[in-house]
């Protein structure tokens, strides 16, 4: 089975996050670059599949040279190979723009299965899968609990807000995965040696037939009009328990109508 999953670098969420003054891109070289702790999932559930049925998982990411780092990374974690879209017209992406990248990347590949996290937590839009699917014209089955591989169809548990719902599909397929759906496996001193010496494809707009205008921040549809730095946190309330804190309390809670 031909696995792809798609895996982003973002800025590490333990830090400071800003954006770049003059475009309001989020500023990458501000903070460490970091594999999206959801693809992590994703990563996972590609490599339990192909353990369980055979065949590779490659891993495919867009993103400047400094994404190499988390490619490895995801190599070390147990994927044969990789491919690397970067171009610097990719810069300023949006949901649309990476959507039209990635499938195009996909299909110069070639896939039978593409899977994805939920989300990404620089831009939280949980869009890419869905669009990517579309643009593919291949069937959608995301935020999956489980993944389960029958001959030509999947199957996966979606998560809902009151339970799971069981839904199958036609392979090819893409799939996106919450990250309750495994416990991702940390990367061995063996695997992170055996990723040194795994194959990167890069490949470039050109090599993907993708015009400089159709991708970046001058070809996205959506964008940051404006933004301004949050203003301090102002000292909380504090309540003295003299005997009547639970009403003073309760007070404080109705009064900003929590209550």
């Amino acid at each position: 089975m031909n696995i792809v999953v798609c895996v982003k670098q973002v800025p590490d969420t333990e830090l400071e996050r800003s954006l770049v003054p003059g475009d309001n891109t989020v500023n990458r070289a501000s903070a460490d670059g970091v594999i999206n702790y959801l693809d992590e999932f994703a990563i996972e559930a590609g490599l339990q599949l192909a353990e369980a049925h055979g065949g590779e998982v490659t891993i495919l990411s867009m993103g400047p040279a400094k994404a190499a780092e988390s490619i490895r990374k995801a190599l070390s974690m147990g994927a044969d190979k990789a491919v690397h879209v970067i171009d610097d017209a990719l810069a300023g992406s949006d949901a649309l723009a990476t959507s039209l990248a990635l499938a195009e990347a996909l299909k110069a590949v070639g896939f039978e299965l593409v899977i994805f996290g939920s989300e990404s937590t620089d831009a939280r839009t949980g869009m890419v899968p869905a669009m990517v699917a579309e643009r593919l014209g291949v069937p959608q089955l995301t935020l999956a609990s489980k993944v389960d591989i029958s001959g030509t169809d999947v199957t996966i548990r979606r998560l809902t807000d009151d339970g799971y719902q069981v839904v199958t599909g036609s392979l090819p397929a893409v799939v996106s995965v919450v990250e309750k759906a495994n416990e991702p496996r940390y990367p061995t001193f063996k695997g992170i040696m055996a990723a040194k010496k795994k194959p990167v494809q890069v490949l470039s707009l050109t090599d993907l037939n993708l015009d400089a205008g159709s991708v970046g921040l001058t070809g996205a549809a959506s964008w940051v009009e404006d933004f301004a730095a949050r203003p301090p946190r102002q000292a909380g309330v504090v309540v003295k328990d003299e005997g009547d804190g639970g009403a003073k309390a309760a007070g404080f809670l109705a009064e900003r109508k929590f209550i």
